[in-house]
């Protein structure tokens, strides 16, 4: 426990601080522990570069920010959401994804904060949809710690509630490998089995390939710049060659 608690954000500059007091502003947020809104931008790359004992990054505030996260949706689809477990289970999936917190990080500007690794700046880490979807649910959990689980759900609900409605009106990306798989599980009993064919390019820039096999058929490849959009798009591909609505 010692160890942990030693643990920390850099040393926060007068600049610093001010960025930081600035963006609870804009985002209407008030911590009393400004450390902590700080720990939730501090990208792995960046305590791995500087190799110090003393600076942490924001994996453990992003675990547990995505229960929060989970927590707070899943009650106000309860509450709110007319409608069996099953469609709770597909919005919920929606908004609590990459695509759903890339968006909030946008609107929050929370890729002008992030502090990372040179060699992850250059690679153009700033604007990855991974890191700004998991610094958005670090920014959860800091909010979580600092003033507890109903400014968190006032928080999350302001930026999340626009997303479940665009979601509910059928205006937003759809869970294709959510489909896929009810369909495949109400046909046959079994669920569909994706497979990474392989990737290409460089790091920062690759492209995945994934093919899904149904009942002994296979579709695809299909191909996305991370291997959740490339199984979501050869979901998608596999349910227009089996002829489904989509």
């Amino acid at each position: 426990m010692s160890d942990l608690k030693s643990r920390k954000a850099p040393f926060i500059s007068e600049d610093r601080k001010r960025e930081l007091l600035l963006f609870q502003d804009r985002a209407g947020l008030d911590f009393s522990d400004i450390s902590l809104l700080d720990n939730a931008f501090i990208h792995s790359s960046f305590a791995n570069e500087v190799r110090s004992r003393d600076i942490s990054d924001n994996e453990r505030l992003e675990f547990l920010g995505d229960s929060v996260l989970s927590v707070v949706v899943s009650e106000w689809l309860y509450k709110n959401l007319k409608g069996d477990e099953g469609q709770c289970t597909r919005v919920r999936s929606l908004v609590v994804s990459e695509d759903a917190l890339f968006e909030v990080a946008t609107g929050l500007g929370l890729d002008k904060l992030l502090v990372m690794g040179r060699g992850e700046e250059l690679s153009g880490g700033r604007q990855k949809k991974a890191i700004l979807a998991d610094c958005t649910e670090a920014v959860i959990a800091a909010i979580f710690l600092d003033k507890g689980f109903e400014s968190a759900k006032a928080f999350v609900l302001r930026e999340i509630v626009p997303i479940i409605d665009k979601v509910i009106g059928n205006q937003y990306r759809k869970d294709y490998k959510t489909m896929l798989q009810e369909h495949v599980q109400k046909l046959y009993k079994k669920v569909p089995f994706y497979t990474l064919e392989g990737s290409t390019g460089p790091e920062h820039d690759q492209v995945f390939y994934y093919s899904v096999t149904v009942q002994g058929k296979t579709y695809g490849p299909a191909t996305g710049h991370n291997k959740k959009d490339a199984e979501q798009n050869v979901a998608k591909l596999a349910l227009e060659q089996m002829g489904i609505s989509i």
